[in-house]
Parts: structure tokens; C-alpha cells; sequence
């Protein structure tokens, strides 16, 4: 069945935040795929170590992903 592979930063999210994506995601493809797909949906949160991850030829750290999240 469908797999869905979440990659974040270490460090980010609280264990009840990603715990909440998981719901939200695996509901979201539910809504489209239907309930059937949804039951056998398999979402999966990787964190990635700080600074070993770069996005448009800058690192990524955990610091500057929680200032992302503060200015929203």
C-alpha cells in the first residue's frame, strides 16, 4: 500500500507534533485515495542531522529551521 516518507530536521518537531502529522497526513491522502487505501497508508517522519542537509546550496541546521517556524 501507499508509503509516505516525511524528511525533517532533528530537533524540530516535538514527538506530539510529528505524531500529529502522521494523522494529518495519512488523513489528507485518505480523503483522496478512500478509506480503504487509507487504512494501509504507512507514513514515516525521517529526521536528518543538523547541518547535514542543504537546500539550494546553503546547509540546513535546527536552529535556523525553528527560526523558520517562529516567523511562520
Amino acid at each position: 500500500m501507499p508509503s509516505i516518507d516525511i524528511h525533517v530536521l532533528d530537533g524540530v518537531f516535538s514527538k506530539e507534533e510529528k505524531a500529529d502529522i502522521i494523522l494529518r497526513v495519512t488523513d489528507a491522502f485518505g480523503h483522496i485515495a478512500g478509506e480503504k487505501i487509507k487504512s494501509g497508508t504507512s507514513v514515516r517522519i525521517h529526521e536528518v542531522s543538523s547541518g547535514a542537509w542543504g537546500y539550494g546550496g546553503e546547509v540546513l541546521t535546527t536552529a535556523a529551521a525553528r527560526n523558520m517556524r517562529e516567523r511562520g
